[in-house]
């Protein structure tokens, strides 16, 4: 009998390492290209439409939209965001790109092709990632909760609380929409989540610790943000903010490995 209750508190014990073993798992990376990119942007958005990037930059004072050259990082056109307000995140819609602030509860729609202001839309709580999945629009607010809104209007649709393993994940900030899955970077964090849209749960990491060497990094708020995904041409491109460069990327299958996420603003 003790033979049997030996073997079974191993088996208990191998399962339970497995299961920790899969809870912390996260894929890796290989660098495809490296490009330039304007070390003096605060990246909040990022999105790639029709052979361009788009970038929207925060900071009072400074924030932005961009069209950018994608290969020499040269900025094609340039919109600067009112003083008082800090931008945010960024994703396109029809021919128009739709822009986040952070605490002025104002999403700026702008003409893609010219840059023309159109109109602004309302939402309630503070803006940080904006992306689309083709029906509507999903915002993040550095909460664990994701909402998805009515692209014409901003009214909610619905929303989902992003959980890893039943536990919520907060911090998320800016957000992509590849293959089918939200992609999103955790504020402070070398790691982006996958999530599922159906549920909000965390179906993978990509771990993205070292894409930068430290002494490129100008200061701690010189983080990893910014996801922006190639549909035609199934590139994905990350960067961060204070980032002297943008990277291309391809997801690597990995061994697990923790990288800590600082849980506060």
């Amino acid at each position: 009998m003790r033979f049997f209750l030996f073997r079974r508190t191993l088996l208990v014990f191998a399962l339970s390492l497995a299961a920790a073993a899969q809870a912390f798992a996260a894929d890796s990376y290989r660098i495809i290209h490296a490009y330039p990119h304007d070390q003096q942007a605060f990246t909040q958005g990022l999105v790639y439409v029709e052979g361009h990037l788009y970038e929207s930059t925060g900071l009072y004072g400074r924030s932005s939209l961009r069209m950018e050259d994608v290969t020499t990082g040269r900025i094609l056109k340039f919109r600067p965001v009112p003083n008082n307000e800090f931008g945010e995140g960024l994703t396109n819609w029809d021919n128009t790109l739709i822009q986040l602030t952070w605490k002025a509860h104002t999403a700026l729609v702008y003409d893609r092709s010219t840059f023309r202001f159109l109109r602004s839309m309302h939402y309630s709580g503070e803006g940080w990632g904006l992306t689309q999945n083709g029906k509507e629009l999903i915002l993040s607010d550095g909460t664990a909760t994701l909402r998805f809104l009515y692209p014409a209007t901003f009214h909610e649709v619905r929303r989902i609380t992003v959980t890893d393993h039943g536990k919520p994940v907060t911090q998320l900030n800016e957000l992509e929409w590849v293959h089918g899955e939200i992609y999103a970077n955790v504020w402070h964090s070398n790691r982006i989540a996958r999530i599922s849209p159906v549920n909000g749960k965390v179906l993978g990491w990509i771990d993205l610790t070292g894409l930068l060497p430290a002494s490129q990094l100008s200061g701690p708020e010189a983080v990893l943000n910014g996801i922006a995904y190639d549909a035609a041409k199934n590139r994905l491109f990350v960067t961060g903010k204070l980032w002297p460069k943008l990277f291309e990327i391809q997801v690597v299958p990995g061994h697990a490995h923790l990288v800590p996420i600082r849980r506060h603003k």
